[in-house]
């Protein structure tokens, strides 16, 4: 009897790819999106169900999961995709904006995995992966709304263990660097310095150096759903997951470094 993967975010990106994957290896896939009236694919491919669900509307979530047990019998693994990034100065942010990016990436999470979690109790089995970032272990400059979001989901997912993993279910996190996806696009909202001239200087460098190096992201954004499908089948007791060169060469560094070394080789190389 094939295995039922639940996806939210699959409409672009990293759950768009991951959804193909599990159903090329014969997985049923619940494949959630805000807008589902949009997909022309993923809808035509066999065990593939398209359903619309918005993180930030707890009916949403409780009807769709409630569905897709329904045609698939239950969920075996729930992969946590839904997000998008905030940039800009903390004292732009309105307080509309900061809101909002808690409610989609961490307490849209949260209701999901609450809603999930019956189905999987009843089985005494189940994973939960919570795709997390590089930027929920190290910071950067400008980005912190969308960290402490990401740092959020590393502490949640690093103690639910201790709650679900004497059910039977486990908790993995994917940390992808940089890759490119709609993150910088639709995924991303830029509320800049609004009028606080005093961070116009270190911020206008900091985009320049963001674009002089958008060519080095990476493009092979199959690469995230080849290690989330790794986490789902490898049965190890591992907790993280991080992808990437960028991820690897950075987690490594601030491992060797202190703080203040770390903060200032960042801030050397991005000319502030």
């Amino acid at each position: 009897m094939n295995k039922t993967v639940f996806i939210t975010g699959a409409s672009s990106g990293f759950g768009f790819e991951t959804v193909k994957l599990f159903q090329k290896n014969n997985w049923n896939v619940i494949a959630t999106m805000r807008k589902p009236e949009n997909d022309t694919e993923l809808s035509a491919l066999p065990n593939v169900m398209v359903a619309k669900l918005d993180v930030s509307d707890k009916q949403s979530i409780e009807n769709t999961v409630a569905k897709g047990i329904e045609k698939f019998g239950g969920i075996d693994v729930l992969v946590n995709n839904a997000g998008y990034g905030t940039l800009g100065v903390l004292e732009a942010a309105s307080d509309e904006e900061i809101r909002k990016q808690f409610e989609v990436n961490v307490f849209g999470l949260i209701n999901v995995t609450k809603a999930v979690l019956p189905t999987m109790r009843k089985k005494k089995s189940g994973l939960i992966i919570n795709l997390s970032s590089l930027g929920g272990r190290i910071t950067f400059p400008y980005f912190s709304l969308y960290h402490s979001a990401k740092f959020a989901v590393e502490g949640l997912t690093e103690a639910l263990q201790y709650e679900l993993n004497p059910l039977g279910i486990q908790l993995k996190l994917i940390e992808p660097g940089a890759y490119k996806t709609n993150f910088a696009g639709s995924s991303m909202s830029f509320f800049g310095i609004n009028n606080f001239e005093d961070y116009k200087d270190g911020f206008n460098k900091f985009t320049q150096a963001v674009m002089k190096d958008g060519n080095a992201q990476n493009e092979n954004i199959s690469e995230v759903a080849d290690k989330i499908f790794e986490a789902a089948t490898d049965n190890k007791v591992q907790l993280r997951y991080p992808v990437g060169a960028t991820a690897l060469l950075l987690l490594e560094a601030k491992q060797k470094m202190d703080d203040n070394a770390f903060q200032q080789m960042l801030t050397k190389q991005m000319g502030l």
